[in-house]
């Protein structure tokens, strides 16, 4: 079983553990992975779709690996007991979706040991509320598969962590870690972004208060972009 090059980022971020949850699973192949290469004893493999789920099962069952990995049905962390895994993956899904699960069972988040996401569209929301809300920063990432960007955070809670508050909203649109860095793909990244809200702009063409709102934002968010190439 081969993962594609976003997936087996992912996994290469993942501690060494006793267990792991893959949130969204699909196809299950990340917990497969985990378990087959010695990184994870065992995983639970979760999903809010019964198909995906069927598929995991199926995957599970071929690479003989049923008595280590569990399919869940369910959304978000509900198919999970407290204490039940060692940390969560949780990747694929939208910014505002992932931010929604980590706020819905919070309890469960704080006792994690690692927490990777891996939001598929708009990560800068899921940056804000990271930020802002007691979660360190272990790292993040920028992974391009198949010409599509993918951000990357992996976090931990931390009842003791100052909040971040960023002065200027742009560095919740381009990871500011990142930027020190000087992420090999950062620059690249904020063009595609550049290019992006262009296109969403020229795509606006009513003459409503809530339009042109949008087009001062966007039209903003652009020139502060083009400032950080």
């Amino acid at each position: 079983m081969e993962l594609s090059l976003r997936l087996k980022i992912i996994a290469n971020y993942v501690d060494n553990c006793e267990s792991v949850a893959d949130i969204g699973t699909d196809h299950g192949y990340i917990p497969i992975y985990l378990v087959k290469k010695g990184i994870c004893e065992k995983a639970i493999a979760s999903d809010i779709n019964k198909g995906p789920i069927e598929k995991a099962k199926i995957n599970v069952s071929f690479e003989g690996l049923t008595s280590k990995i569990q399919c869940r049905l369910g959304g978000g962390l509900k198919p999970l007991k407290n204490n039940e895994v060692n940390g969560v993956i949780i990747a694929g899904m939208g910014g505002n979706l992932t931010r929604d699960i980590l706020i819905d069972d919070l309890e469960k988040i704080k006792l994690y040991d690692f927490i990777i996401l891996q939001p598929a569209q708009n990560p800068e929301v899921l940056r804000e509320y990271l930020y802002i809300n007691k979660f360190e920063i272990i790292n993040e990432d920028l992974i391009k598969d198949e010409d599509k960007y993918y951000e990357l955070f992996k976090v931990k809670y931390n009842e003791n962590k100052k909040p971040l508050l960023l002065e200027n909203k742009i560095n919740y649109e381009i990871s500011p870690i990142l930027m020190q860095q000087n992420h090999p793909m950062i620059k690249e990244y904020i063009k595609h972004k550049i290019n992006r809200y262009e296109n969403i702009l020229n795509y606006i063409k009513e003459d409503t208060d809530s339009a042109n709102n949008r087009k001062k934002y966007l039209n903003k968010t652009i020139g502060a972009l083009k400032e950080m190439v």
